[in-house]
């Protein structure tokens, strides 16, 4: 909804402090006194970091608590087109006069006091949480963990820990050890905590965090397990015993992962086992958008009847593996190519080393509307040096006929940001997307 109310306080509130983003609790704590702490009057909260994997485990978890008859908040970030997508209220999105006047309300309180956006839009967030009934909450970390802004919540009923990687270094430390510290910041004293597959380094990490403040970890390969089964579907065993569960609808390896540790989460709220099914089989890229997602001829202004194309947000080392790793599991038979956007922030190299053999070709653009995009050639080049073919295009589509004209029935994903996934679903018609 561009020009609307919230757009236009939102953009006021950006001068409010001189850093977008500005790891510190201490404006958030005044803020939330000021209003009368409604971090403290939230259903019970599932809370969620780690570096991916966080939005398709939260997008599960949801489904699953919603099935057994539950009503269910949700906070997740970023947005992909209208900053509304981050908050839903007992399961329908905030409608825009709400989330004016509770932004209004939250600027009144802070005065001119400094606050990042985040900081006070998850102030407003708490306070309409705080405000309609509901069985549940789900808070996704924005960045991080222990400095977040969501991480005044003081004794949540589940925190999960998903996969950590490198990411976000200039804010979270240079090396695996301080950004699972960081990330381990959201274990509370007496509390459980849900970790995913992990690095040695990185659980080892966890574990001492658990230890020091007291939190009781349930770690996949010790307290559950969770695989794909011969038929195609996923196992999973914990201390409640075995569920045969349907495979992931969100397409790639990394899922089943991901599955597992919704599955977990929703075991710890005792849950039964048909819940557990409906939130692994029933959150497709439908309802997750930009989680490799199928992009329909006609969305990309161009006729491209014979082409698969795919968009996912991932934009990390380890977003790439897992990418890769998809591609190599959809059928064999297509050329395939990636269209590439990324922020000035993260490395194209390490993104796009794992499609070393499996792509055809890379096509840098830039990220519309971004000026913290790279370079379409920073792209090009880093893609080069990886001895992948490479070019640039002046925007998606342009990227899209140049490779549909070479090779019509081309397998395209575009990827490399979710700020890029944004951009080109904020293009599309209403109920383009398959």
């Amino acid at each position: 909804m561009t020009g609307s109310h919230s757009d236009v306080i939102l953009d006021r509130l950006t001068g409010l402090h001189p850093k977008l983003i500005d790891l510190n609790l201490e404006r958030m704590n005044r803020l939330l006194a000021a209003l009368g702490h409604p971090e403290m009057s939230l259903p019970p909260v599932v809370h969620i970091a780690g570096t991916n994997g966080k939005g398709s485990t939260a997008a599960m978890i949801r489904k699953g608590l919603e099935t057994a008859g539950n009503t269910v908040h949700v906070y997740t970030s970023p947005h992909l087109v209208r900053f509304h997508e981050r908050i839903r209220v007992a399961g329908s999105l905030i409608p825009e006069q709400d989330l004016t006047a509770l932004l209004e309300e939250c600027e009144d309180a802070n005065k001119d006091d400094p606050i990042t956006v985040f900081e006070i839009t998850t102030c407003a967030t708490f306070l309409a949480f705080s405000r309609t009934p509901a069985d549940y909450t789900i808070l996704e970390v924005g960045l991080g963990g222990r400095l977040d802004a969501t991480n005044v919540v003081a004794s949540p009923a589940v925190s999960v820990i998903t996969p950590v990687s490198l990411d976000h270094q200039q804010y979270l430390g240079n090396s695996l050890r301080e950004i699972a510290w960081e990330k381990a910041g959201i274990l509370k004293r007496n509390t459980l905590g849900v970790v995913t597959q992990q690095s040695p380094e990185a659980l080892e990490v966890i574990q001492e965090v658990a230890v020091s403040v007291g939190a009781t970890l349930k770690v996949e390969g010790h307290h559950w397990h969770v695989w794909e089964s011969d038929d195609g579907n996923t196992g999973f065993q914990d201390e409640y015993g075995f569920l045969d569960l349907p495979r992931p609808s969100l397409p790639g390896r990394h899922q089943i992962g991901n599955a597992g540790c919704a599955a977990a989460v929703l075991r710890i709220l005792r849950l039964d086992g048909n819940s557990v099914a409906a939130a692994i089989g029933g959150v497709s890229s439908n309802e997750w958008p930009a989680r490799m997602q199928r992009v329909r001829d006609g969305d990309l202004s161009i006729h491209a009847p014979e082409a698969r194309i795919w968009l996912d947000g991932g934009h990390n080392p380890a977003a790439g593996l897992a990418l890769a790793r998809t591609l190599e599991d959809l059928p064999a038979g297509q050329s395939t190519h990636l269209v590439c956007g990324m922020m000035n922030s993260k490395d194209p190299a390490s993104f796009l080393e794992p499609f070393v053999g499996l792509v055809d070709s890379v096509t840098g653009v830039v990220i519309p509307g971004e000026t913290a995009s790279r370079l379409a050639d920073d792209i090009a080049l880093a893609s080069q040096d990886l001895g992948i073919r490479a070019s640039t295009a002046d925007g998606i589509p342009d990227a899209v006929k140049a490779i549909t004209s070479r090779t019509p029935g081309a397998r395209i994903l575009i990827c490399g940001s979710l700020y890029l996934a944004g951009a080109l679903l904020e293009s599309f018609e209403p109920g383009a997307v398959d």
